[in-house]
């Protein structure tokens, strides 16, 4: 260990020192020595451990170990074990000789003050604070990895409070603190050498901004909390009273990580001499914290709470769909909330305002509902609805460019967990829609597509799906899950596929059988007639194209197969050059657990049955899925949606620990 601090000691008078335990001290031998002296011997009181350092190809020890020679380099390095009881209650004794070893030339004296100084975490993150003497300014990922997790408190403790609790300088609930990462500054020492020292705590001012620290003096009441570390406070002395030996703290993050914010911070504590100007810090002892990162949860984790909105529109209301969406969730032992039409205002699309995600830290997890920058009618809901006792909440507005389509959360997907030659992404992969690689056409905003890159533990791939009319990617693309060794299959809207069941059927006898058949707001189409629909032909062709070339990336950025990957029929027709759904989008369902809630297709019926209904259960059922198909067409599918732009699922955190991952 390199040595903290020096002392240089003096043959006239005795010299007086602070020594921190654990930490090596320095001993000057060399600057004041009596004239004609060779060697010096050097020893320490009971508690003083004092070690000669020099280079053995210049120096032979000594035989007796006492008398060292004074123009070799010899080096004397000393530390203490424990804190003091009284001042200069430690001593060490230098003596100086010439050629005579009987008979010293000189004597210098130097007492020491063992002072207990260490400002410690959870390093090991095991949830618990432990005296660590290992380094605590360094972060590392991994399942080796140390180094402590700060959780940014933004969720609403307080009944009384309306804000989050981030922006409280005050405590509103003593149940904040769970949410905070505790810190122990230990402080053993006389009494009295703290009537001449002080203790310092300190946070660089480009960290202050992001983390604030509450300390407790005087009670354990809500009052007695208050901000010692923060945006107003970067620096705070200590408290200390008279036998203290630990004071607590507690940190809160103040902000995720983002575009120019790594997710590092760190905090200092000093022991500082008073009696000095300018005033000068014996020793400082550093520790650093990472900000947990927003996580996403995919469709292979189970089901905690099922959203949907109650509305009405010029059809009556969706009083059907919500038993059906009720009915649903009981299968899948899952919570139903409807968010009323008080609070939705006719905005149903409650999976483009918003995604569920969480946060965790060794010691606390919690759900964070990240609020989308779309801003209609629904944007005051997960605010005002969702946000509260550990529940948090984030967003991304956006500064000047208006919102596009892109930037509603339908847009936003997150993949299972996969491995890509060799590079395992534990927690998935987050999918966003865009434009086509330099086309200079639309993106999601920057500023969201900034926040999830900077979480690092899901890397972001960004797919094709500006080719559609509303452009999101879960117009084409779903996860379920399976009991395989695989865990889950890629869900791909596919008109190939729907093309060749209709030829299939047409060869069986069945080309007078129609799409549409049972809706009354919808002309019928045969089979035959929509195969020899030129346009609709060409219409697909083109969305097959898009989606195959989504699928050759999502293949190469998930270590994906074709194996990995089942077809779901479905055709789509162009409008102004964009695609949308010919008849509901199956792809887009609700995935809850083995349950699924797909939009019903009204496909032909050939022998009872729908024959798009039973081929997607040909596909899915044989995995261990449960297809439950939906009515959803005049209160979503006609209004360019289906099941899953209008529900939200809030699902279980994945057990995997985000700081065993290297990103």
């Amino acid at each position: 260990m390199a040595p903290q601090r020096a002392v240089q000691l003096s043959l006239k008078k005795p010299t007086y020192a602070v020594c921190v335990v654990g930490i090596e001290t320095y001993v000057d031998v060399h600057s004041d020595v009596p004239k004609g002296a060779e060697t010096f011997r050097v020893s320490g009181s009971s508690g003083v451990e004092v070690f000669t350092v020099y280079n053995t190809a210049q120096v032979t020890e000594p035989i007796d170990k006492a008398h060292w020679p004074l123009d070799a380099g010899v080096d004397v390095i000393i530390s203490v074990d424990a804190a003091s009881k009284a001042l200069n209650d430690l001593k060490v004794n230098v003596s100086y000789f010439g050629q005579q070893k009987d008979s010293a030339l000189g004597h210098s004296v130097l007492y020491l003050t063992g002072a207990d100084i260490s400002l410690d975490v959870d390093t090991g993150r095991t949830g618990k604070v432990k005296r660590s003497q290992g380094d605590k300014k360094t972060w590392r990922w991994g399942p080796e990895g140390y180094g402590a997790v700060l959780l940014v408190n933004c969720d609403r403790d307080g009944l009384r409070s309306r804000g989050i609790d981030l922006a409280n300088t005050q405590l509103t609930s003593l149940d904040d603190l769970q949410d905070m990462a505790p810190m122990v500054l230990s402080c053993d020492g006389p009494d009295e050498l703290f009537d001449s020292h002080k203790l310092v705590l300190n946070v660089p001012l480009s960290d202050s901004r992001r983390v604030g620290v509450f300390c407790a003096r005087g009670g354990n009441s809500l009052s007695d909390y208050r901000q010692v570390l923060g945006p107003w406070h970067l620096s705070y002395e200590v408290e200390r009273h008279p036998g203290e030996r630990k004071i607590s703290f507690y940190v809160e993050g103040l902000t995720f990580p983002d575009a120019h914010f790594l997710g590092l911070v760190s905090l200092s504590v000093s022991l500082v001499d008073t009696k000095t100007l300018p005033e000068v810090p014996h020793f400082t002892d550093t520790v650093t914290f990472r900000m947990a990162p927003w996580i996403m949860t995919p469709n292979t984790q189970s089901p905690l709470e099922l959203y949907v909105c109650s509305v009405v529109d010029s059809h009556g209301s969706n009083e059907k769909f919500l038993k059906d969406m009720s009915d649903l969730a009981s299968k899948a032992n899952c919570k139903l909330i409807v968010c009323p039409w008080i609070e939705n205002r006719n905005d149903r699309w409650i999976q483009d305002e918003m995604e569920f995600g969480y946060i965790e830290a060794p010691h606390k997890s919690f759900p964070v509902v990240f609020d989308s920058p779309r801003n209609r009618r629904l944007k005051y809901f997960p605010y005002k609805s969702i946000l509260g006792p550990d529940f948090g909440y984030v967003t991304r507005e956006i500064p000047f460019a208006g919102v596009s389509g892109l930037d509603s959360f339908g847009n936003l997907d997150v993949s299972p967990p996969v491995t890509v030659e060799g590079k395992e992404y534990p927690l998935g992969r987050i999918l966003i829609g865009s434009s086509f690689p330099k086309s200079g056409g639309q993106q999601m905003a920057k500023v969201v597509r900034d926040f999830l890159k900077a979480q690092q533990v899901q890397a972001p791939v960004e797919l094709y799906s500006d080719w559609l009319y509303v452009g999101h990617v879960d117009e084409f693309l779903s996860f379920v899950p399976t009991s395989d060794q695989k865990g889950f299959r890629l869900l791909l809207a596919s008109p190939s596929a729907c093309f060749e069941l209709f030829q299939e059927k047409k060869e069986e006898g069945y080309g007078e059988a129609a799409q549409f058949d049972g809706l009354k707001h919808q002309a019928k189409r045969s089979i035959n007639e929509m195969l020899e629909d030129r346009r609709l032909r060409n219409d697909n062709l083109h969305v097959q194209k898009c989606i195959d070339w989504n699928r050759e990336l999502l293949k190469r950025e998930l270590g994906l197969t074709e194996r990995d990957i089942v077809d779901i029929p479905q055709l789509f027709f162009l409008k102004d050059s964009y695609a949308e759904a010919f008849f509901p989008n199956m792809v887009n369902m609700v995935v809850l657990g083995k349950y699924l809630g797909i939009p019903k297709p009204f496909g032909p019926i050939i022998n009872g049955s729908c024959c798009l209904e039973e081929k997607v259960r040909s596909l899915l059922e044989p995995l261990g899925l449960y297809c439950i198909f939906i009515d959803d067409y005049l209160s979503y599918h006609k209004l360019l949606g289906e099941i899953h732009c209008g529900t939200n699922v809030r699902r279980k955190p994945f057990p995997f620990k985000w700081w065993h991952m290297v990103p």
